[in-house]
């Protein structure tokens, strides 16, 4: 009989701050060692043999079995990590490795001030093409108060999927926190590569975008009360003007159902009311329309309110990992 120990307590606190000083340190692994990548070949795999017909229940096929391979993989990833030969530090770097391959505060942040770079430079142009890399909509004619929203949106949406979910997901279920992590960023690559509305997606992606709905549904709320603390904080330490956590509230409780989207709306507004901006997509939104349009400025104040919410999101998932596993 194999003997398989669980991680205790204190292995997933190893691995958490391991993978959060991989993210902050180092960033992204190579393209060909990127646990991610491995999930997006998979759906690009998947996608390439899809039938003409039943693309719904395709849909779900796909879904599962990329939910699957990513559960399969991090579970051979804790026996590897849990055999008596591997040593253990060993072991805490694989899962770390992996557990980084979830999430991107770095990334992320980087996004942001790499486009902020080119609009106080003044160079809108390069500005566009920078941006684009990020959002799915139309740069090539926006000016800088729109390039500078459309920035302030893609931060603040990609805060929940790209940060607080997955560490949501590995705080609260133990153990399997690893593969509950890695399954959910099986989810959101997914909803990114097939979770579209266009007519060549949305019954192949309906299953996936649906279940990244669900999945992101806690999360999103949540993150209302983390961006409101780390406003409250930078306006403290750092006495930033213009900010305003209570407008964050107050805006997230009003403006969160302005995009389709169930969840995006939530941490868009909170960072809208925060900084006292508004936001849109033009054509399809407008949040805190009472608010002045954003300039290239309030993009460094949102990365450093989305770099403070990050950090309490590690701590407070630390915390939880600490109470279950009491």
């Amino acid at each position: 009989m194999i003997d398989f120990p669980l991680p205790g307590t204190a292995h997933l606190l190893y691995v958490l701050f391991l993978a959060v000083a991989f993210d902050l340190l180092i960033g992204e692994p190579p393209t060909k060692l990127h646990p991610v990548v491995w999930i997006g070949d998979l759906i690009t795999f998947l996608k390439r043999i899809a039938p003409d017909s039943h693309r719904k229940l395709y849909g779900v096929f796909l879904g599962m079995t990329c939910i699957t391979f990513t559960g399969l993989v991090a579970g051979i990833v804790l026996m590897i990590s849990a055999s008596s030969i591997v040593p253990g530090f060993v072991g805490l770097l694989l899962e770390a490795y992996l557990l980084k391959s979830t999430f991107a505060i770095r990334r992320l942040l980087h996004a942001g001030s790499e486009v902020y770079e080119q609009l106080d430079r003044g160079d809108i142009v390069e500005a566009r093409k920078r941006l684009s890399m990020y959002v799915s909509r139309d740069t090539s004619s926006l000016n800088e108060e729109q390039v500078s929203s459309s920035v302030i949106e893609t931060v603040s949406e990609n805060y929940v999927d790209s940060i607080l979910t997955p560490l949501f997901f590995y705080s609260i279920a133990g153990p399997f926190g690893l593969m509950a992590a890695y399954a959910f960023k099986a989810v959101s690559t997914l909803d990114s590569m097939v979770g579209y509305m266009d007519e060549k997606h949305i019954d192949i992606g309906f299953f996936s975008a649906k279940l990244d709905d669900v999945l992101n549904w806690i999360p999103a709320r949540v993150s209302v009360i983390f961006i409101m603390a780390a406003s409250s904080l930078l306006k403290l330490f750092e006495d930033t003007s213009g900010l305003s956590p209570t407008g964050a509230f107050r805006c997230a409780k009003g403006d969160c159902a302005r995009p389709s989207s169930p969840n995006s709306g939530f941490p868009m507004a909170a960072v809208s009311g925060a900084l006292e901006v508004r936001l849109e997509k033009p054509g399809t939104y407008v949040i805190g329309d009472n608010y002045s349009a954003p300039m290239a400025a309030d993009i460094i104040k949102v990365c450093r309110i989305i770099a403070i919410a990050s950090l309490l999101s590690v701590i407070v998932s630390s915390l939880i990992i600490y109470i279950i596993g009491s």
